[in-house]
């Protein structure tokens, strides 16, 4: 049985790269999170879960990460992603991320709307949203991504 995190912080990254690989990766290094190895995971922040902005994740370290990405290889189109993370008074809380071919002020409405949606289906309230997000022009491969990784 793996542990429950303990802290997270949300993150978001764009960068160009030679390749779609490449551009992703390097949008990783953007946000913080290149060194490490991100286990993708779906969007529930465990209860009592610290919020750390500084955190500093060991290099080749095992991190549950709920993330979005694009990459185009289209020049001049807008890329955004966008990541948020729902916190209720009562209990756990809801991550949501989006990505797609927009800019970050659209993207960041779309968080906004399904972690309400979120909150609403379970019958929670939100006390306080945490985002991050990003947008890109594309000059050759590009790459945006938002991420909440999850630590112990």
């Amino acid at each position: 049985m793996l542990p429950t995190p303990k802290k997270y912080f949300v993150t978001s990254g764009a960068a160009e790269g030679s390749s779609c690989l490449n551009a992703f990766d390097n949008a990783l290094l953007a946000a913080r999170i290149g060194n490490i190895n991100i286990i993708r995971v779906s969007s529930i922040l465990p209860p009592g879960t610290e919020y750390d902005p500084e955190l500093l994740l060991p290099p080749g370290s095992l991190v549950p990460t709920a993330y979005g990405s694009t990459v185009s290889d289209v020049p001049g189109e807008l890329i955004a992603a966008a990541v948020g993370v729902g916190i209720s008074q009562e209990s756990f809380g809801v991550i949501m991320e989006y990505s797609g071919k927009c800019g970050a002020a659209q993207a960041q409405e779309k968080i906004e709307g399904m972690i309400k949606e979120a909150f609403g289906r379970r019958g929670m309230e939100v006390v306080e949203i945490k985002m991050s997000a990003v947008e890109h022009r594309v000059q050759k491969i590009g790459c945006v991504m938002a991420a909440v990784p999850l630590w112990y």
